[in-house]
C-alpha cells in the first residue's frame, strides 16, 4: 500500500472511529448511565476483530487494514499521553500532599493483595497447556500475573473522575495519587519480566532507577524552571493577550519530550505526560493551555487510543466451559484483591465507609492500561492467546463495573447531601 492511499485510508478509520465513539458513547450514556470513556472502550473493541471482523472481516480489513496499524499507534499514544498532560494539569498537588500518607497506603495493599492471589493462583494456571509459554518459569509468570491483576486504569480513572467532577476532591486526588504510584510501580514490575525473559537487566534498571530520577527531577525543579512560563503567560494576559502560539507550541514541545523520557527508560509516555501537567505552575498558563488542548485531544486523538486496542483484542479465543471457568476465577480474584484491600487500606487510613467503598470501586478498574500490559506479554511470549483473551475479558469486565458500583456506594448519597451539586458533571465530553 503506497503512502497516498495510507493517507486516504487514515481520514476513512477517523471517520469511522469518530462515530462509532460518539454513538456508542451516547447509548452507554443515556441507556446504561456510564460515562463517555467507558463507550469508547467498548466501541474500540466493536471496531476489532472480536465484532466488525468477526462479522464483516472484508469490510474491517479495508477499513483498517494491518498496513496503517503504526499510523493508528502513534495517534494512540499522542492522545492518551496529551489527555493524562491535561490531567495533571488539574490534579491538585495540595491535596496529595495531605493525601499522601493514605495514597501511598491505598497503592501499596492494592499491589500486595493481588499479588498474593497471582501467588496463589498461577501454579494452578500453569498445568493448563498454552496459558503461558513454555519458556515461562513460576517467578516471571507470578509476576506478570501480579502487575495484570494490581494495575489500575490510569487514563480511564482519571477520565471517570473527570467527568464526574470530582477532580479537586479529595477522593479524586487520593484516588488519582494512589493510581499513578500503583500504575508505576505495575510497570516496573513488567521491566523486571521482562528483563527475567532476556530483554536484559538494564530494561529493568532503566525503568526503576530512571523512573525515581525522571520523576524527581520533575518534582524538585520542574516548578522553578517552569515559573518564567506561567510569568509570560499572566503578562500577555494583562495585556489582553491570548496565549501566543510560541508560548503553546514551548508547552508542547516539553510535553513531546516528557513523553519521550518516560517511554525511552521504559515506563510509558503517559506518566510523562501526567509529571509534566502536575508540576506545571498554576494559574494562567494552564488555564489557557488546558482551553486550547482539551477539547482537540479529547473528541478526536484519545479515541485513536482506544480503537487500537481493540484492534488487537480476540475475545473469541475463550471458547470452551474450561477456558471460561479458569476466566471466571481470575475475574473474581482480580475483583475481590483489587476493591478489598483498596477499601480496606483507606479505611485504616481513617476516611470513612462511603468514601473508601468510592475509592475501591475505581482502583478496581483495569481498563485499557491492563490491554497494554498483556499485550506487551504477549509480545514478549510470557502468556499465550488464551489467557490473553482471559485478561481481556477482566479488564471489560472490571472497567463497566466502576461507573455503576462507583454510584452505588459513593455518587448517589453525594449528590443527596449536596456534596456535588456545585461541581460540573462534564457528562457529554
Amino acid at each position: 500500500m503506497s503512502i497516498a492511499q495510507l493517507s486516504i485510508t487514515f481520514f476513512l478509520q477517523m471517520f469511522f472511529i469518530l462515530l462509532t465513539c460518539r454513538t456508542v458513547g451516547w447509548i452507554g450514556r443515556t441507556y446504561f448511565k456510564q460515562p463517555q470513556v467507558v463507550g469508547e472502550m467498548i466501541a474500540g473493541v466493536i471496531l476489532g476483530p472480536s465484532l466488525f471482523g468477526y462479522f464483516l472481516p472484508e469490510i474491517q480489513a479495508y477499513i483498517f487494514p494491518p498496513e496503517n496499524k503504526g499510523t493508528l499507534y502513534v495517534g494512540a499514544q499522542l492522545g492518551v499521553g496529551l489527555y493524562m498532560f491535561l490531567v495533571g494539569l488539574g490534579f491538585n498537588t495540595a491535596h496529595f500532599r495531605s493525601n499522601a500518607r493514605s495514597a501511598m497506603a491505598v497503592s501499596v495493599s492494592g499491589m500486595a493483595v493481588p499479588f498474593l492471589v497471582a501467588i496463589a493462583i498461577t501454579p494452578w494456571l500453569m498445568t493448563v497447556p498454552g496459558l503461558f509459554s513454555d519458556s515461562a518459569t513460576r517467578f516471571n509468570a507470578t509476576l506478570f500475573m501480579g502487575a495484570a491483576i494490581a494495575i489500575t486504569a490510569f487514563p480511564m480513572l482519571a477520565r471517570i473522575i473527570h467527568e464526574r467532577g470530582l477532580s479537586h476532591t479529595r477522593l479524586g486526588t487520593l484516588t488519582l495519587s494512589a493510581g499513578a504510584i500503583d500504575d508505576a510501580a505495575a510497570w516496573c514490575v513488567l521491566a523486571i519480566v521482562l528483563a527475567s525473559f532476556g530483554a536484559g537487566s538494564s530494561v529493568a534498571i532503566a525503568a526503576i532507577g530512571g523512573g525515581i530520577l525522571f520523576a524527581g527531577f520533575m518534582i524538585l525543579l520542574g516548578p522553578k524552571l517552569l515559573a518564567p512560563l506561567e510569568r509570560l503567560a499572566a503578562k500577555e494576559h494583562a495585556e489582553g493577550k491570548p496565549l501566543s502560539s510560541t508560548l503553546l507550541s514551548i508547552v508542547l514541545m516539553l510535553f513531546m519530550l516528557s513523553a519521550w523520557v518516560a517511554d525511552y527508560i521504559g515506563l510509558h509516555a503517559v506518566f510523562g505526560g501526567f509529571l509534566l501537567g502536575a508540576v506545571m505552575p498554576r494559574g494562567v498558563l494552564s488555564a489557557q493551555v488546558r482551553e486550547k488542548l482539551e477539547p482537540f485531544a479529547v473528541v478526536v486523538l484519545l479515541p485513536m487510543f482506544f480503537t487500537y486496542s481493540g484492534l488487537n483484542t480476540q475475545l473469541t479465543m475463550v471458547n470452551s466451559i474450561e477456558l471460561l471457568a479458569i476466566a471466571g476465577v481470575v475475574l473474581a480474584g482480580s475483583v475481590l484483591a483489587k476493591f478489598g484491600a483498596c477499601w480496606a487500606a483507606a479505611r485504616l487510613c481513617g476516611e470513612d465507609n462511603r468514601t473508601a467503598l468510592g475509592i475501591g470501586a475505581l482502583m478496581n478498574s483495569r481498563g485499557l492500561m491492563e490491554l497494554i500490559i498483556i499485550n506487551i506479554g504477549l509480545q514478549a511470549g510470557v502468556i499465550g492467546p488464551a489467557l490473553f483473551s482471559m485478561l481481556v475479558l477482566m479488564a471489560i469486565v472490571t472497567t463497566l463495573m466502576a461507573s455503576p458500583l462507583f454510584e452505588a456506594v459513593y455518587g448517589k448519597k453525594a449528590r443527596a447531601s449536596g456534596e456535588l451539586d456545585a461541581v460540573p458533571q462534564h457528562s457529554s465530553s
